[in-house]
This record gives C-alpha cells, sequence and structure tokens, in this order.
C-alpha cells in the first residue's frame, strides 16, 4: 500500500528489454536521489509514477535499482517505456502517517492532460479519464496522478471521456513531475480504494 505522498524524484535512466518478442516485458534501471535507498532490501515495493514495482535489484552506494515490468503493464500504464523524470513512493509502513489516501499503486487507466494553466499562485490541472472511471469521481473526492495524491475540484461527463479539474500548489509543482507536464500528456490514473467497496457493496443488491 501506499499514500501518494511523493517519496522522492528518481529517473528512469535505462529499458532494456527482456526478449526479443514484442510479448517480453522490460528490465527499468532508475537512479535515485542520493540516500534513497539505504533502508531498501530486495523485493520491497516501490511505486514508480504510481505503479507499484518490486525491486530487483540494487546498488544502495550508487544509487539506482532495477525492476522487471510486463508487456501488459507497460501497455496499461503511461512513462515507464522511455527515459525520463519518476516519481517514487516507498509502501506503507504500518507506523507511517497517512498523509495523503489509501493507494494500492494499481493502475486504473492512463489519462490525458486536456489544460494545464496558471490561476493565481497555482496551476490548473485538467484530464480527461477513461469514460469506465468516470462513476469513480466524485467533487472533494480523491484521485492519484502519476502516483501523486490529490483533491477532485470539478468533474464533467462527456461522451465518451470524464474531465476531472485539479488544483495544483507550488509545493506539489516543486516535489513531484507533474511541473513538467503539458497538453496531451498521457498520466497514470488509480481511483480511490474506498470508492471500488462501495461500487461492489451497492452492486450486490
Amino acid at each position: 500500500m501506499f499514500t501518494g505522498i511523493i517519496s522522492g524524484l528518481g529517473r528512469l535512466s535505462n529499458v532494456a528489454p527482456l526478449g526479443a518478442d514484442p510479448s517480453h516485458g522490460k528490465r527499468l534501471t532508475i537512479a535515485t536521489p542520493p540516500g534513497y535507498l539505504a533502508d531498501v532490501q530486495l523485493g520491497d515495493s516501490i511505486a514508480l509514477n504510481g505503479a507499484c514495482m518490486t525491486v530487483t535489484a540494487f546498488d544502495a552506494a550508487a544509487d539506482w535499482f532495477t525492476v522487471d515490468i510486463s508487456a501488459e503493464s507497460l501497455d496499461k500504464t503511461a512513462g515507464l517505456a522511455d527515459p525520463g523524470p519518476l516519481n517514487l513512493e516507498k509502501a506503507l509502513r504500518a507506523s507511517d502517517r497517512l498523509g495523503g489516501h489509501l493507494v494500492s499503486g494499481h493502475v486504473d487507466g492512463v489519462g490525458t492532460v486536456t489544460k494545464f494553466a496558471p490561476v493565481g499562485e497555482s496551476w490548473e490541472l485538467c484530464i480527461a479519464a477513461p469514460q469506465a472511471l468516470g462513476r469513480y469521481l466524485a467533487y472533494k473526492g480523491s484521485i492519484t496522478v502519476n502516483g501523486v495524491s490529490l483533491t477532485v475540484n470539478r468533474v464533467t461527463d462527456h461522451a465518451e471521456t470524464t474531465e476531472l479539474g485539479i488544483n495544483l500548489i507550488p509545493h506539489t509543482l516543486e516535489h513531484t513531475t507533474l511541473g513538467a507536464l503539458s497538453v496531451g500528456a498521457r498520466v497514470n490514473l488509480e481511483i480511490d480504494l474506498i470508492a471500488r467497496y462501495v461500487e461492489r457493496m451497492l452492486g450486490s443488491r
């Protein structure tokens, strides 16, 4: 489990194929901030842009670790196929503060940025989400965008998508990769875990 509070900014430095066939996945090498891996062990979970991955190798002194990602996961996520900056979050400990919301690290869909513009001291981020996720999005509800826990300020249903509006404060822009977004960028989305159970319980009636 995660909280959506980013604990470090990393960089996907290398993408290596695990086989010659398109059905094979990739091995990703991620560079981390100095000292980030001091408490990490093999098999630990670290979320990359909101996608939970397992550490398969690491060098704490050299500040890098690797994960293996399947072709299926690459197809269902954004930002993990090519080198570039990443939001990092280590798995939640039982004693940690829940500063964001409960996040599983399972990407529910990929959205597209439709607007990213300054509003006063903050920025407005609008994302077109897959229509199937629309029922889980609510005003003042929670959403995870590229691993970042955020509050939904506006929800607008369209014929084929649901657009959500989010306000980003300067702190979020400075300490995550969201400040580098632009219109047309694809982002990983995870809906609120509680919404899943509410739908299941109501649906069973």
